[in-house]
């Protein structure tokens, strides 16, 4: 399974990538979109919204189940990855590219240090 060093973890196997000016994408894991299956919808938060670390905001449907997409840190939705709404399977296809969910505004750069590196999340699941 692949884990980008790049990222960082949240134990509800969402990732986050640090990007210019406080900005990080966020997305699911090869562990999650793998367990789910062939994801078929997303209901990720809207543009302006915020989200929470920790919290849901939004849920993933596979053909076998629905599950909360807990985001990984607190910030404001900048942009919503508008090509999953007509191919949800790019969360299965290429989870850490093509598949990111949100873009969102940092407000605390402090809950980064919370989160797993690739190897700790890798031992977080069994790897």
């Amino acid at each position: 399974m692949s884990y980008p060093n790049e990222c960082h973890y949240h134990k509800e196997h969402t990732w986050l990538i640090l990007q210019p000016n406080d900005e990080a994408l966020i997305g699911i894991t090869f562990f999650a979109q793998d367990t789910l299956g062939d994801i078929v919808e997303l209901g990720g938060p809207p543009k302006g919204s915020m989200v929470s670390c920790g919290v849901s905001c939004g849920t993933v449907e596979s053909r076998k189940t629905v599950s909360d997409l807990i985001s990984p840190a607190t910030g404001v939705v900048l942009e919503v990855n508008e090509n999953l709404r007509s191919e949800p399977f790019m969360l299965n296809d290429d989870p850490y590219g093509k598949g990111w969910i949100v873009r969102i505004k940092l407000s605390n750069l402090g809950e980064i240090e919370m989160l797993m590196s690739a190897e700790e999340y890798r031992k977080n699941i069994g790897e």
